[in-house]
């Protein structure tokens, strides 16, 4: 009937789901629970287990936080959700020195607070009323980003006596959002850990990468310095006709790191002749391959690059897919054994005919492409398994470089929503993909479940095992994309 509420038809289909349904496809539009049947429609719903069900999971459980951390440690402090960190996201209090003790109150109030069943209610409010109510409760970041919105009216929500403002839709309940994990970094932050599509039956326990948290940390404060933390303060630079200085200063500060790893090569003790970079899809790796190639020139080196896809087996003998086609993304797509005694070989001083991939054919040629190493010569292999010691296991460590690439953002959009550091690989690679490969975005995002599940078995698991984490992320750049 109409002016049902989605959630009471939801009940009738839970049981066709592992998990809570937390909100409703409606012809394609995602709507909140809440909301009631107004015409004739395709309904379809979400739990955490779905892409959008955990977007949606992540949102509720962060403004469940905000209000606990209100709630323990008073109206006057507020948190600050900084980037994503293995299954979470990290957070900062200001002005507070955090310690085991302050979390255990905090995720004791989370848990009150979802016992407590609260619905999360949605207002329909005017953006000018919005922005006098953030001002009087002292949320500046919420002010600012609001002023660069076009809309009469935007979307709040509640938990009992809070509202907040957040990009998307809530769970129909605070019950609904029963697991989570606090887990205490250092003085002032934490990680907010959830569980994940992979594992969404639990919170698994959070893994600190220490090499990538660093980095994440020091993009962070530069980004402090320059007096760029959230969205509206890109929007001001912009509005000022600052941001070609901006730009400057973000490709400075990229090609810094390069030029670094250069001159760590350069005055290294030990005999670096092979350079592995890897990074998640479209983290930038081709384009720091060949900058990098620039800087290690400068130090005489000679460099020589070479593609891992060229060492694909031939399609016939490739291994297949769960769905039965040949797996691109597996190590055993690559002939591992050739790589190694080849590379042995080029270490050896011997002269070696490298192969090149036929995709046309399926097959390995080899088209009299010679490559022998001098003195000063350094290869550079950059591709999904550079960083996995099956890739290089004849060659001694002392002998390699490793390199872990991502785009590893430090903008939010405010206090209260990060933005995603795959979110900005994902509009990254459907740029990349329309622009040199002919690819729809349609087909981009049909491609990126596929993608991301082998950035989790072949990438990110190596991520800290690194002799340095390069930072593509540039701070101007979510402007170019849009």
């Amino acid at each position: 009937e109409e002016e049902i509420p989605y959630k009471e038809i939801s009940d009738n289909f839970k049981e066709y789901f592992n998990y809570d349904i937390l909100a409703a496809k409606v012809d394609n539009n995602i709507v909140d629970l809440s909301d009631t049947l107004t015409k004739k429609c395709k309904i379809d719903f979400f739990d955490r287990s779905s892409e959008v069900g955990n977007a949606i999971y992540s949102r509720s459980a962060r403004f469940i936080l905000v209000l606990a951390v209100r709630n323990v440690l008073g109206k006057n402090v507020d948190i600050t959700t900084e980037h994503s960190m293995h299954h979470g996201v990290y957070c900062t209090l200001k002005g507070i020195n955090l310690d085991k003790e302050i979390i255990s109150k905090i995720k004791k109030e989370m848990k009150e607070i979802v016992k407590a069943n609260y619905l999360f209610t949605k207002l329909s409010v005017s953006r000018l009323d919005a922005i006098k109510y953030f001002k009087k409760v002292n949320k500046p970041d919420k002010v600012n980003v609001l002023k660069y919105i076009s809309n009469t009216y935007i979307n709040l929500y509640r938990i009992n006596d809070m509202y907040d403002y957040y990009y998307g839709k809530m769970a129909y309940s605070t019950s609904q959002i029963n697991d989570f994990k606090l887990t205490y970094i250092k003085e002032n932050g934490f990680v907010l850990s959830i569980p994940d599509i992979v594992n969404p039956e639990c919170t698994l326990d959070y893994i600190h990468y220490g090499k990538v948290f660093n980095k994440f940390e020091e993009y962070t404060k530069w980004g402090e310095i320059l007096g760029i933390e959230n969205a509206a303060d890109l929007n001001k630079t912009v509005s000022e006709a600052k941001v070609c200085e901006l730009v400057n200063l973000a490709e400075a500060h990229y090609d810094s790191q390069l030029a670094k790893i250069a001159e760590d090569i350069s005055n290294s003790k030990k005999t670096i002749k092979l350079i592995l970079i890897a990074g998640p899809s479209s983290s930038g790796k081709t384009t720091t391959s060949k900058k990098l190639d620039i800087y290690l020139r400068s130090k005489g080196f000679i460099t020589h690059p070479i593609a891992l896809d060229d060492y694909f087996t031939d399609i016939d003998k490739r291994p297949l897919d769960k769905n039965g086609k040949p797996d691109f993304e597996s190590i055993n797509a690559v002939d591992t054994d050739l790589f190694n005694k080849q590379l042995t070989q080029l270490l050896e001083g011997k002269k070696v005919s490298l192969p090149t991939f036929n995709f046309v054919l399926g097959k390995r040629e080899y088209n009299n492409n010679y490559l022998q190493l001098g003195e000063k010569d350094i290869i550079i292999v950059e591709g999904l398994h550079a960083l996995n010691d099956k890739l290089t296991m004849s060659i001694d460590k002392d002998q390699k470089y490793k390199i872990y690439i991502s785009p590893l953002t430090q903008l939010n959009i405010d206090n209260h929503t990060h933005i995603h550091t795959s979110d900005i690989r994902k509009l990254r690679r459907i740029c990349r993909d329309n622009k040199t490969r002919g690819y729809g975005a349609r087909e981009t995002l049909r491609m990126w479940p596929d993608i991301k599940a082998g950035e989790r078995e072949n990438i990110f698991k190596f991520q800290d095992s690194v002799d340095t984490v390069v930072n593509s992320a540039l701070i101007y750049e979510v402007g170019v994309l849009k």
